[in-house]
């Protein structure tokens, strides 16, 4: 809902794409699981009021003799989401490429809690010379830090109450880097308060947050922290601006 109410300030009309797109799930991914809320989705884009909701089914996106992919690269390429998922930024590309071209907005709204993402999309945007402006809106957070997720639905009421310290390990983290701490220092000090919570941690980097290269240094900035960690069976992905 964040999103369509930044979107009504950005434009006269808004559209929602709804659309869970196998292409970027692999076989040992949650698509079936993904939750599908199209009764409650529809009963909140109404009460704001949108002017469309763009509902594809998968024969619409992928008909039969589909072969033509968008590859990209650069942020799709950064080591982080790519190199546990290295199927899903070719996906989302080309799914976002044909949501694109099918509804031609000239401004679309991405959440900044998938900010490998916004950076993908954007670029491909700018890239394909798509005429769309991609914005990123900030993320939404439940009351102790957590980033709201459809995925959250699947945390145990003992794993909710864990999952915050992502974004307070991110804080602390972000705190030593501003304070002059040495990059390493403050990154393994916020990696390990993850370890230490109970996740599985996939990475805890920190990168320009354009580009998304390996920064070592704050002269490094505009800066980012992010995070993907899996807590029981649910994978959480988050990050921070520094």
């Amino acid at each position: 809902m964040s999103l369509v109410r930044l979107a009504k300030r950005r434009a006269s009309k808004v559209i929602v794409s709804i659309f869970v797109n196998p292409t970027q799930f692999a076989p040992t991914e949650d698509f079936s699981s993904y939750p599908r809320t199209w009764t409650s989705d529809v009963a909140k884009l109404s009460a704001e009021a949108v002017d469309l909701i763009w509902n594809p089914d998968v024969t619409t996106m992928y008909p039969d003799g589909f072969a033509t992919r968008i590859t990209p690269e650069g942020p799709a390429t950064a080591g982080l989401e790519d190199r546990f998922r290295p199927h899903f930024f070719g996906g989302v590309a080309t799914v976002v490429g044909k949501l694109f071209a099918q509804v031609r907005p000239d401004v679309a709204i991405f959440g900044e809690k998938d900010y490998q993402q916004l950076r993908v999309v954007a670029r491909m945007a700018a890239d394909l010379d798509l005429a769309v402006k991609v914005i990123g809106a900030k993320t939404v957070r439940e009351r102790d830090g957590l980033a709201m997720s459809s995925r959250n639905v699947h945390l145990s009421e003992g794993e909710r109450r864990v999952a915050s310290e992502l974004f307070r390990a991110m804080k602390e983290s972000a705190r030593r880097l501003r304070a002059g701490d040495d990059v390493k220092i403050a990154m393994t000090a916020g990696a390990g308060m993850i370890t230490a919570a109970g996740f599985v941690l996939d990475y805890f980097e920190l990168r320009h947050a354009e580009t998304l290269a390996p920064a070592t240094s704050m002269e490094d900035e505009p800066l980012r922290i992010l995070v993907a960690a899996r807590l029981g069976t649910t994978r959480l992905i988050d990050n921070l601006a520094v």
